[in-house]
């Protein structure tokens, strides 16, 4: 489940930022995507619905399912039809097929020992499971992928619309000091120094836009998606806390060490089913035979005598099976405790810096661009000190909104880590 707390504007110590994002967004309908605003629960939810690997996934839990109803299934009997003591001579003594043929009608069946079928059953129902468990795995990866996507891409669109604006701003400079040119007081370098400057931003708008395009796409393809419309992104970057990271819950919560317990019940399944394999079945038959004009009765029972194979070799191999899971196990709890804690620190990291070095950052470069912009409209200061004073104001404010969107993705990465459902 996601969580959205907004942060409060005072923690700034400054006007909130803009929160209107010109971004993407999509709804899928069943013939077209249509165009609107988009949350990150919208995001999600139409990445469960129609992730082309989550469909694959599905497939293959009704492969499972499938094989679990065969392996039920009771082994057929057998109809058997056999006539003897055909002559290629017939002439001496003379050939009577109703006298001479012995002819057989029986039916063979073949009786499974060692409690097989129910070994079957069990080993195909865990393999279905694992099944099941696998797609859920794919379903938080997916999720995982779309929440880090959304807030690159809701990230890079808040820069460029900083970045436009900052153009615009530098285009009313511009246009401010043209004026001034005309009127003779103020020198034409000084005009060129500030278009150079706006069209250095200029530039820095359109690889702002570019990035932003990336994250579009990037965003459309996480979520399974072949079209890209245009939209907005309506979730903002600011908001967001930290929660607790307790890693023995993170341990019970998490798909991979489900997926990793599962494959030991799948192990041991099918180390019980190869150990029942080594018990030998037998086959009945019943049925009727005719021979020399008589009509007999025809019974027996055939069973294999296990002498040099006793199976010996996939029991080991299914033996073998359980140790491997059974490490495999270990290792995803180990690395899920390590994913906690790196994601729990680096949560608690971006969060020190939104709410204590970067606010302090945003406020001496906003005052020290207007109290440059002050002293250069009284003539106290020098034009290049106004633009460095603007640069860093920009600088400081992108900083910001990156760092913001860092701390959107690192709680992401946090639910994540937790197991905390999509």
């Amino acid at each position: 489940m996601y969580q959205d707390l907004s942060l409060q504007d005072d923690i700034l110590g400054n006007e909130p930022m803009p929160s209107s994002l010109p971004a993407l967004a999509v709804l899928l309908s069943s013939s077209a995507a249509l165009a609107q605003d988009l949350t990150l629960r919208e995001a999600l939810d139409s990445a469960m619905r129609g992730h082309p690997l989550l469909t694959a996934s599905q497939e293959r839990i009704d492969v499972a399912a499938s094989l679990k109803l065969q392996s039920a299934l009771r082994p057929n009997p057998r109809f058997i039809f056999q006539q003897e003591n055909w002559r290629v001579d017939r002439s001496t003594p003379l050939f009577k097929p109703g006298r001479d043929l012995d002819t057989f009608l029986y039916v063979q069946q073949l009786f499974e020992t060692g409690n097989k079928r129910a070994r079957r059953v069990d080993l195909s129902a865990q393999e279905q499971h694992r099944a099941e468990l696998s797609r859920e795995l794919i379903a938080r990866e997916i999720a995982s992928r779309v929440k880090d996507s959304y807030w690159i891409a809701v990230g890079a669109q808040r820069v460029a619309t900083l970045v436009e604006d900052s153009v615009k701003n530098y285009d009313r400079i511009v246009e401010y000091h043209a004026i001034r040119v005309k009127e003779g007081v103020m020198a034409e370098a000084d005009l060129l120094k500030v278009q150079l400057e706006r069209d250095r931003v200029a530039a820095s708008a359109n690889a702002a836009q570019l990035d932003a395009e990336r994250g579009r796409i990037a965003l459309f393809r996480d979520m399974g998606l072949g079209e890209y419309p245009e939209g907005k992104l309506s979730e903002p970057l600011e908001g967001g806390v930290p929660f607790d990271s307790d890693v023995a819950s993170a341990i019970g919560n998490r798909t991979e060490v489900k997926l990793a317990q599962q494959s030991i019940n799948v192990a041991k399944a099918n180390s019980r089913l190869q150990t029942a394999n080594a018990k030998p079945d037998f086959e009945a038959l019943f049925g009727y035979k005719r021979t020399n004009g008589f009509d007999t009765m025809l019974g027996g029972l055939q069973i294999p005598i296990p002498y040099f194979n006793k199976n010996q070799g996939n029991i080991a191999a299914a033996d073998f099976g359980v140790r491997a899971a059974d490490a495999e196990l270990t290792a995803s709890k180990a690395l899920v405790a390590a994913e906690v804690r790196a994601a729990a620190a680096d949560t608690a990291l971006k969060r020190k810096q939104i709410t204590g070095l970067l606010p302090e950052i945003l406020r001496k470069a906003d005052a020290s661009a207007r109290i440059a912009e002050a002293a250069y409209r009284e003539g106290g200061t020098e034009l290049l000190r106004l633009l460095d004073a603007e640069r860093v104001k920009i600088e400081a404010n992108v900083q910001f909104i990156q760092t913001l969107a860092e701390y959107r993705r690192a709680l992401a990465a946090l639910e994540t880590a937790m197991g905390v459902n999509p």
